[in-house]
């Protein structure tokens, strides 16, 4: 994980793994994408957190909102397509962690 600042996590060219969390509520991650590795291709700066705005809250404090790119391999399993397909995904920052750390729980 490389940081600019406090404020930023993650930067373009960091892998990245998706923690595989059941939380109750409204989530915005999908579960097809929980568990696996990527990379980060784009920070999109911070919003106000979804899944707080899906219960009428204020999304307050923001959450930063990254572009990832994971495999199509990694993630169909008896994929058949181009072995260099991939799959685009907004990820928040709360269901990110670096995939350089060994004490990430997946």
């Amino acid at each position: 994980m490389t940081a600019n600042s406090p404020r930023d996590r993650f930067t373009t060219g960091d892998k990245v793994c998706v923690l595989t969390m059941n939380p109750p509520g409204h989530i915005r991650t999908p579960r097809y994408i929980m568990g696996l590795a990527g990379e980060i291709v784009h920070d999109l700066g911070e919003f106000p957190n979804p899944e707080e705005l899906a219960y009428g809250r204020s999304g307050i404090p923001k959450k930063r909102l990254y572009r990832a790119r994971f495999r199509q391999k990694d993630i169909w399993p008896g994929y058949a397509g181009a072995a260099e397909d991939t799959l685009e995904i907004e990820l928040y920052e709360h269901w990110l962690t670096s995939a350089a750390d060994p004490a990430a729980s997946l």
